[in-house]
C-alpha cells in the first residue's frame, strides 16, 4: 500500500478528531504505520479543528505534508480551506448535509453524503462522524470492518459501550449511502 496523506476537518464537535484517531490506531492495530496530529483552533466546541493522518507500510518521518490524497470535509470552511491542497487523483468527501452547492475539482473524486441527515435518521446526530467513515471506507477500503470496530470499542471504552451498536449503524448506513450512488475510487 502506497502511503497515504489524510485530512479531516470540520468544527469542533463534529468528531473530526475521534474519525482521525480511528485511522490511526486502526493502521497500528493492522501492522502498518499510523500518524495522526491534531490542529484546533482557538475555541473548542464550534470552533474550527482538523487532523492529519498518514497510513504506511513505511516509516512516518514527518507529521506533515503539503498535499492530502484524501479530504474529508465537515463543513464548508473546511472543503474551502483544504480543497486547493489536493493530490492529483484525491478523493474529497464533503457533508452534503451541510454544502448544499455541488463541489467539483478536476484533479479528485468528488462525493457528497448527507452525514447530518442520515445520523438524524438513525436518531442520534453525534453518529454523523461515523456515517462518513463508512462513506470513507466503502470509497478506499482502507481498513476493514472488523478492525474499525474494534477501534470504536477502545476508544468508546466500558463507560460508553451502550454507543458501540448505533456507531455500526452509522457506518454501514455511511456504506450503503455510497453503495447507491454507485461511485468507484479504490
Amino acid at each position: 500500500m502506497d502511503a497515504k496523506n489524510i485530512k479531516v476537518a470540520g468544527f469542533g464537535g463534529q468528531g473530526v478528531m475521534m474519525f482521525g484517531q480511528i485511522l490511526a490506531y486502526s493502521a497500528t492495530k493492522d501492522g502498518i504505520n499510523g500518524l495522526w496530529f491534531p490542529s484546533y483552533g482557538p475555541e473548542t466546541r464550534g470552533g474550527t479543528a482538523n487532523c492529519s493522518v498518514i497510513v504506511s507500510e513505511k516509516q512516518i518521518n514527518s507529521p506533515v505534508f503539503k498535499n492530502a490524497d484524501h479530504l474529508v470535509a465537515f463543513n464548508l470552511p473546511s472543503l474551502e480551506k483544504f480543497k486547493e491542497h489536493m493530490a492529483n487523483k484525491g478523493l474529497v468527501l464533503y457533508n452534503s448535509s451541510l454544502i448544499e452547492e455541488e463541489i467539483k475539482l478536476d484533479n479528485a473524486t468528488v462525493v457528497g453524503v448527507p452525514i447530518n441527515d442520515i445520523a438524524n435518521e438513525l436518531g442520534n446526530i453525534k453518529v454523523a462522524n461515523m456515517v462518513m467513515m463508512g462513506a470513507y471506507l466503502q470509497l478506499t477500503h482502507l481498513f476493514s470492518d472488523e478492525t474499525i470496530e474494534a477501534i470504536i470499542k477502545k476508544i468508546l471504552g466500558e463507560r460508553k459501550a451502550d454507543l458501540v451498536q448505533i456507531n455500526k449503524e452509522a457506518l454501514e448506513a455511511g456504506k450503503t449511502f455510497v453503495k447507491k450512488l454507485g461511485v468507484k475510487y479504490a
